[in-house]
């Protein structure tokens, strides 16, 4: 059989595989969102559960997942973006900045129940916040860190040194290229990685069991005083978030309509993570032409 017989049948091969993974996961889609739209309505996304009744909704859940992303998001920024930098752009390459690189990929190979562990023992007992929104940021914090700053330094490495020798020869500082130069040929990368991130931190569920809690209080949402414990503000109350619900009443079966809760809530999260990944690729482009002139 010829070189080009062979590299057919291969390539071939290689089509019929990533179709069937295709095929797979549209599959796996179809049948979610098949499942749980019928019973997404306005009423499911913003009405409160129900333990021993139908006709609950996700309405707190939604809220909570949404606020512990951003709190997290929040925290998780600035220190991957100030990580990334120093390893990209001031980082010398010797045996500690090989130390760091090492740990960066072990903790973001670590399992999310290992994390939720590390967050329980140190957040919720050892800091005292108890289940709380902090303690369940500062989980996710250390589980999407160090993704973050691995994507903030291969997006700055990936920009060419040509433009960092013009930055310095208009007379910038080393500071002023990196801000002014480097970072905003950089950034639709950067921002590409932040949304995915974002969109994993959202769907996480095992981390937060033990930090953020499994109970939903009723929240006052007129009242936007953080320190009141019914505020939905309040950064130290528990938080049972939208993938938590989903393990709990198919754990707990207490609901009457625990299936067709189960699988709204499924797919509304489905939904929100496709949303996050299309907007990653749609903003990436966009900005990436805007900022290119391209």
């Amino acid at each position: 059989m010829s070189a080009k017989s062979i590299d057919k049948i291969m390539t071939g091969v290689l089509y019929a595989v990533a179709g069937i993974i295709v095929l797979l996961l549209a599959g796996l889609l179809g049948y979610i969102l098949f499942q749980g739209l019928p019973h997404v309505s306005w009423h499911f996304l913003t009405s409160p559960a129900k333990s021993f009744e139908a006709g609950g909704g996700i309405g707190i859940q939604l809220f909570n997942s949404f606020y512990l992303l951003l709190l997290s998001m929040l925290i998780s920024v600035p220190l991957a973006l100030g990580a990334g930098i120093y390893l990209a752009e001031y980082a010398r390459d010797n045996w500690l900045t090989d130390v760091i690189r090492t740990a960066i990929e072990i903790l973001s190979s670590l399992p999310s129940v290992v994390v939720g562990l590390f967050g329980f023992l140190v957040f919720v007992l050892q800091f005292g916040f108890g289940f709380s929104i902090l303690s369940g940021a500062l989980a996710l914090t250390m589980f999407n860190l160090p993704l973050l700053t691995r994507n903030v330094e291969d997006s700055l490495r990936q920009v060419g040194f040509a433009q960092r020798e013009a930055g310095l020869a208009l007379g910038l500082s080393r500071w002023e290229t990196v801000i002014h130069v480097v970072i905003p040929e950089a950034l639709p990368g950067i921002l590409t990685g932040m949304i995915l991130g974002a969109g994993r931190v959202f769907g996480e569920a095992a981390a937060l069991i033990y930090t953020a809690g499994q109970s939903a209080p009723a929240l006052n949402f007129a009242d936007w005083n953080p320190l009141d414990i019914a505020s939905p503000l309040n950064p130290f109350r528990p938080a049972e978030t939208l993938a938590v619900h989903i393990w709990k009443i198919n754990s707990e079966g207490i609901q009457p309509d625990a299936a067709a809760v189960s699988a709204g809530a499924s797919a509304v999260l489905i939904i929100a993570v496709l949303a996050f990944n299309v907007l990653a690729r749609w903003g990436g482009n966009r900005l990436y032409k805007r900022m290119t002139a391209g």
